[in-house]
């Protein structure tokens, strides 16, 4: 290696997974991205992702310098010129009414500390309730379902992969997509050694995905049908008396309801509507209680379909009752190194995190502090007190990443003033006043706060900048303090200040968790700032913390500088009943709101099935939107609709044809894949495409748009619990084009 050529460490922060990574750099440039085969988590694994990351940063296409628009484009200016704009304009929007300013945090934003630490100020200095993430298109009905039963929606049980015998999938694709609510780097080793000690792998998706070829069974379900499946194996071990939650029944309520209440569901009775066998239903239930360890787990395909919550819910029901719950190869509850609601003291006088206030025009349910992002357009181009009239985004690009993209491109479109914390003029931000470009990965330190609650091992894991930001650039948790400032009235107020205020209440929290006296934290901070302070007062508090002197050996930010790849805290452990954060300290097996949605399914049972219904699908080098210029992808194939050989040769279609794709919401012009990996009576398109149309400045993505499958998504139809609207088992046409326009 060339002398002037350096190697830093670094976890990667792209998805779940966290794999680290070794950076190589010529002086300033990232010269090649390799996996880390010494970090304790990863050992050596990588995806192309994170493989990728040197094109990413070398991209050409991204803003390296605030933009201001002038007239239809944009110019070059000073951030002292970009802040002024703002101050100019943003304040007497948020003086009228603080919630007619909305903040709207993309999925990058979780994975970086100076957001998941900063953003919060920034919002509470606005005070708007109008905050979206892509939380309440995802996950959510994960979150509420665990919120229910164990009182808190993020710190979820996960599969202990690494231990179990028998192991079923629902809604995932974690060869593809590397785990998702499950932190599990090298998941496919995982997989390989579950099998190779005889365990087994089922797998529950409508397509023969990734993940589905190398199962023992792969079961192609109906989409949205999922909540059926699993009450049917609920219904199962009730009726033939396989039940054993065993340590568990001292500590929940509930369960002869749960068993009780899932005996309609008989195999037989969904069959039909699952498009499944019954008798390889009861097999499934017979093998899950029969296994010496036995672990379900649901993800995306499961959150965002018409019974979400249910579906959800009955996850956690089946690893409940057959004792599978927190026990070494089930579901058990990670230990994050920087605590979070799992590991701060309880108190059962909290309020819940759902529904503490509800959105303007429709009437939906806040959620861990955030409206449904399906409120987004509406809130915009809906006139009245509190109507939205600026915006913030931080690395979001909700144009491609919402339902119903006509809605939210006109709402984007129809805003008074938006600022955009972004480094890409993509589908979003080509319609902002004001682009604030965050810095290079390498000038940030790393460790993923929420990821770490769904780590399949407890471990902790910092990266530290490989570089001071250079001439030009601005850290990320700066630009969020000088909007804060701007907010407050305060626009001149050093930054070092506003730090020290964030910190100042960061120190008091940080000494009650650790019952030391405030000025022994103060003293042991030393003199660090910005992200790392605040990382250092939350490790040192945390579960493995050095409480600031009084555990000596305890984790400090300064252990995991000294340990680049990582500190090993060991395999996941049994933690209930201490993890609960229920109001009185139990599980609750059958809450009110899930048990009363179950006859919104019964009726669902006497529906019709739609002829043809679409899903979604990951893709190996694809994250969203926001990877596709930077990272290389297939030139065809890429946007295809996947479809049955049986549904095609019925409207006389061939692989290779244009088709034009109709939902109720919008139309789409994409290239037919025939295919049969896919089951009959349900088609498929990735997320994140459709990069088109004037004012991108993104070469690549804009050469090769795609179909934009988000535009067909009804965002007024939604799961009602929770908001999350059904991007999978929705109703669409397909016919052939002859011509598609220029």
């Amino acid at each position: 290696m060339l002398a002037d050529k350096t190697v830093g460490v670094r976890i990667c922060p792209l998805c779940e997974a966290t794999c680290g990574l070794l950076f190589e750099l010529d002086g300033r440039t990232v010269t090649s991205v390799t996996s880390n085969p010494d970090d304790v988590f990863s050992a050596g694994h990588s995806c192309a992702k994170g493989l990728g990351l040197a094109r990413l940063e070398n991209d050409p296409d991204v803003i390296r310098t605030p933009l201001i628009r002038d007239g239809d484009g944009f110019r070059e200016a000073t951030w002292d010129e970009a802040f002024a704009e703002i101050g100019r304009r943003l304040p007497p929007i948020i003086a009228a009414d603080p919630n007619s300013c909305a903040v709207y945090s993309g999925n990058p934003a979780a994975h970086h500390l100076d957001p998941s630490l900063y953003a919060h100020p920034l919002i509470a200095a606005i005070g708007t309730r109008n905050v979206y993430s892509p939380a309440s298109i995802d996950t959510l009905p994960k979150n509420y379902a665990n919120m229910l039963l164990y009182g808190t929606g993020l710190g979820m049980p996960v599969p202990d992969i690494d231990h179990t015998s028998y192991l079923l999938i629902l809604g995932s694709n974690p060869l593809v997509s590397n785990g998702s609510t499950i932190t599990a780097p090298g998941i496919g080793k995982r997989l390989d050694a579950l099998r190779a000690r005889g365990g087994t792998l089922v797998v529950v998706d409508p397509a023969r995905t990734r993940t589905a070829e190398i199962a023992d069974r792969h079961l192609a379900i109906r989409p949205g049908t999922d909540a059926f499946f699993l009450l049917a194996l609920v219904s199962v071990i009730a009726a033939e008396g396989l039940a054993a939650p065993g340590r568990l029944s001292e500590y929940t309520d509930g369960i002869d309801d749960v068993l009780r209440l899932a005996e309609p569901f008989t195999p037989e009775a969904v069959a039909g509507i699952c498009g499944l066998d019954a008798d390889e239903i009861r097999r499934v239930a017979r093998e899950f209680a029969a296994a010496d360890a036995a672990v379900a787990h649901s993800r995306m395909g499961s959150c965002t379909q018409e019974f979400g919550s249910i579906a959800n819910w009955t996850i956690e029901v089946l690893n409940v009752v057959t004792g599978n719950l927190d026990r070494p190869g089930g579901a058990m509850f990670p230990v994050p190194p920087a605590g979070g609601p799992t590991t701060w003291p309880a108190n059962p006088k909290a309020p819940r995190v759902f529904d503490r206030w509800r959105s303007r025009v429709r009437g939906m349910p806040e959620a861990m502090g955030e409206i449904p992002a399906v409120c987004f357009a509406e809130e915009i181009l809906t006139p009245g007190p509190g109507q939205v009239r600026g915006l913030i985004t931080i690395s979001g690009n909700p144009a491609r990443s919402l339902p119903n993209s006509r809605a939210v491109e006109a709402a984007l479109a129809d805003l008074d003033f938006m600022v955009c914390i972004d480094g890409y003029l993509n589908e979003t931000t080509r319609h902002a006043d004001v682009i604030l470009p965050p810095p290079p990965l390498t000038t940030r330190g790393h460790h993923d706060l929420a990821i770490t609650h769904f780590q399949v091992r407890n471990v902790a894991r910092y990266s530290a900048p490989l570089l001071e930001p250079g001439p030009g650039q601005m850290p990320e948790w700066q630009i969020l303090l000088r909007l804060t400032a701007i907010v407050r009235g305060e626009p001149d107020r050093p930054v070092a200040e506003l730090d020290d205020e964030v910190a100042a209440t960061a120190t008091r929290r940080a000494a009650r968790l650790a019952g030391r006296d405030l000025d022994d934290v103060v003293r042991a901070t030393g003199d660090r700032t910005g992200p790392e302070r605040l990382l250092d007062l939350r490790l040192r508090s945390g579960p493995y913390g050095d409480r600031f002197g009084a555990g000596p050996g305890g984790l400090t930010l300064e252990l995991l500088e000294r340990n680049p790849n990582g500190v090993d805290y060991g395999p996941l452990e049994p933690r209930v009943p201490e993890v609960l954060r229920t109001p009185n300290g139990r599980i609750d097996l059958a809450p009110i709101e899930l048990v009363a949605d179950l006859s919104r399914l019964r009726d669902a049972l006497e529906q019709p099935v739609p002829d043809l219904v679409l899903i979604n699908r990951r893709q190996r080098r694809g994250m969203n939107s926001w990877l596709h210029n930077a990272l290389p992808q297939p030139d065809s194939g890429q946007c295809t609709l996947f479809m049955s050989p049986v549904d095609a040769a019925a409207r006389d279609l061939v692989d290779g044809d244009t088709v034009r794709v109709t939902s109720k919401t919008a139309s789409i012009v994409a290239e037919l894949h025939v295919t049969d990996s896919m089951r009959q009576g349900v088609v498929s398109l990735p997320h994140g495409w459709g990069h088109d149309g004037a004012g991108l400045r993104t070469t690549r993505s804009a050469a090769a748009p795609g179909a934009n499958v988000n535009a067909l998504v009804d965002d007024m139809v939604v799961e009602p619990l929770t908001g999350t609207p059904i991007f999978n088992g929705f109703a669409v046409d397909v016919a052939r084009i002859e011509s598609v326009p220029a």
